[in-house]
């Protein structure tokens, strides 16, 4: 049996911090894992932001629920769990996800949570497992599943390279070039045609 592991930003909705960078008019938190590899410098770099802005977990929150799916991924992903197995697999946190999973029909995801003061001051995060996305793959493995996977970022590269096939999808040139072994789509028919075909594989 195949489990389909998919990113969620980037792959399925925008990306939160650069809406959130648009909303507040504050351009350096628009670096994204697509421009950063290491997740744990990116964060402490986001906190940092945060705390020099005054801004907490409810700001965010306000903007998150302002955020629409990407145009067709609604149906894109309706169409492949009636294929088989979705999981989303990302470096988001518990506490932006719910209304984004609301939108897109409330798949499965596995993501991260972040630690809050009671003042709502955003002042660290915990990561489920290290390397999350990797690991889960493999645990799926391990215990009788194929993986399928695609997603956008640095941080997709793991999961995707482990898997029984994976694609890049929405992705930088930068990252492409450097993967040119991994087949990169555009469009939700293309990810959607090229799953099916590793599936019946």
């Amino acid at each position: 049996m195949t489990i389909t592991c998919l990113d969620l930003e980037g792959v399925l909705v925008p990306e939160i911090w650069i809406a959130f960078a648009e909303a507040t008019g504050i351009p350096e938190l628009k670096k994204t894992t697509r421009d950063e590899p290491d997740y744990d410098k990116l964060m402490q770099y986001r906190i940092a932001i945060l705390k020099e802005h005054g801004l907490g977990l409810k700001e965010i929150q306000d903007v998150i629920a302002t955020i629409d799916p990407m145009p067709g991924a609604k149906e894109f992903l309706d169409e492949l769990r009636a294929m088989g197995q979705v999981i989303i697999l990302s470096d988001t946190f518990t506490e932006f996800a719910a209304p984004l999973m609301k939108k897109l029909g409330w798949p499965t995801i596995f993501c991260n949570s972040l630690v809050v003061s009671e003042s709502g001051e955003v002042t660290g995060f915990k990561m489920r497992v290290e390397n999350s996305k990797f690991t889960t793959v493999k645990a799926l493995q391990s215990i009788g599943y194929d993986t399928i996977a695609s997603g956008d970022s640095y941080n997709d590269l793991g999961m995707i390279k482990a898997s029984k096939a994976g694609f890049l999808f929405k992705s930088t040139d930068k990252i492409k070039a450097d993967n040119p072994e991994i087949p990169a789509f555009e469009t939700y028919e293309e990810l959607l045609d090229a799953i099916r075909k590793a599936i019946a594989e």
